[in-house]
């Protein structure tokens, strides 16, 4: 049990780190497989395995996910894969929900990882960190915060060249992982620019917090 118990209607920041800053996603492959992973697993009572389900072609994939559009465990905010850790940005639909589909996505990770790189023994720092989003303000400060990264980081120098994270449905007002327009409401236009100032700040900041934190990744 975790101790503050998560709930229905709420909005968190997920995020998840390897243990030691251990690079856990390594190239195409394996970000690919995460954001499968991540419609996959937040379906629910799945009747075959991921590793079925990523066999089947991309027609058949989107219909399965499609068939069950309306009774996702979360509604995916947000989300950016790095290369040590993850943040997402989550809404409980039901009881559980989060936890259920956080626990299938990072154990089966694992295995994958644990399989394919010939380890053994966990994979992950912890179990996930929460923190509860209390307003449409934070929620909206939080988006930038987790698309600009890759840029705080080094990886890019804009947020567009990264493509594991849901930037691109925001600049493009899509919405295909992410279900976000019913909560932040602002153009794809003006989304791209509210990042886009606030650019060069994060990654100076981002380079104080690196001296002055251990292990510090973003």
């Amino acid at each position: 049990m975790r101790k503050d118990p998560l709930v229905n209607g709420e909005v968190y920041h997920i995020i998840s780190r390897s243990i030691a800053v251990y690079k856990i996603f390594t190239d195409l492959i394996s970000y690919r497989r995460t954001i499968n992973a991540l419609q996959f697993y937040n379906l629910p009572d799945n009747q075959i395995k991921f590793s079925k389900f990523e066999l089947l072609s991309t027609k058949n994939q989107t219909k399965i996910i499609d068939q069950h559009q309306d009774e996702r465990l979360t509604d995916i905010i947000s989300f950016c894969l790095m290369p040590t850790h993850f943040h997402l940005t989550l809404k409980q639909n039901t009881d559980n929900s989060i936890s259920i589909f956080m626990n299938n996505l990072l154990n089966s990770y694992t295995r994958y990882f644990n399989t394919r790189f010939k380890r053994k023994g966990p994979l992950w720092e912890t179990r996930f960190k929460n923190i509860l989003i209390e307003s449409d303000e934070q929620l909206l400060h939080l988006t930038r915060y987790i698309h600009l990264n890759p840029v705080s980081a080094g990886i890019v120098e804009n947020p567009e060249d990264w493509q594991w994270s849901s930037y691109h449905e925001y600049i493009n007002g899509e919405e295909k992982i992410c279900k976000y327009k019913d909560i932040i409401n602002v153009s794809a236009h003006d989304y791209k620019k509210f990042v886009m100032d606030r650019k060069d700040y994060q990654k100076e900041l981002s380079k104080i917090k690196a001296l002055l934190i251990d292990d510090y990744t973003g």
